[in-house]
């Protein structure tokens, strides 16, 4: 069955956010405020291994900042989550996959993937 995952990064769509980020990834990559974003993503692209992992899951990955989230989805519910986070689309709703903690807890895309695989296979 083909679960519907969206994952909110702890990081904004703006064009100078962009290059902040970008800055701060190179300069303190240990400070940077996105756990989702580091897991993922290298400085410049994203990580190899993450890719393969996206591209041949039968699962349907949905990727946003956070606020086109908040502006998105009006739910006073969904404003108060701790961003980054992955949810999963069940219906007209969200359920938290995997919350913050749990993201700053991992140490690779590799972490991410295994858990992932245990939490919607």
């Amino acid at each position: 069955m083909n679960r519907e995952l969206l994952f909110v990064y702890n990081a904004n769509s703006s064009i100078l956010n962009k290059y902040i980020d970008l800055a701060h990834k190179i300069i303190s990559p240990t400070t940077y405020s996105c756990d989702l974003c580091a897991l993922t993503h290298g400085s410049f692209s994203e990580k190899k291994e993450w890719k393969e992992f996206r591209e041949n899951t039968s699962h349907i990955f949905r990727f946003q900042y956070k606020n086109d989230f908040i502006a998105s989805y009006k739910n006073e519910k969904y404003q108060k989550f701790q961003f980054p986070v992955i949810l999963e689309r069940k219906k007209d709703d969200f359920h938290i996959v995997l919350d913050a903690k749990k993201l700053k807890s991992m140490q690779s895309a590799e972490d991410l993937i295994k858990v992932l695989k245990e939490k919607v296979n």
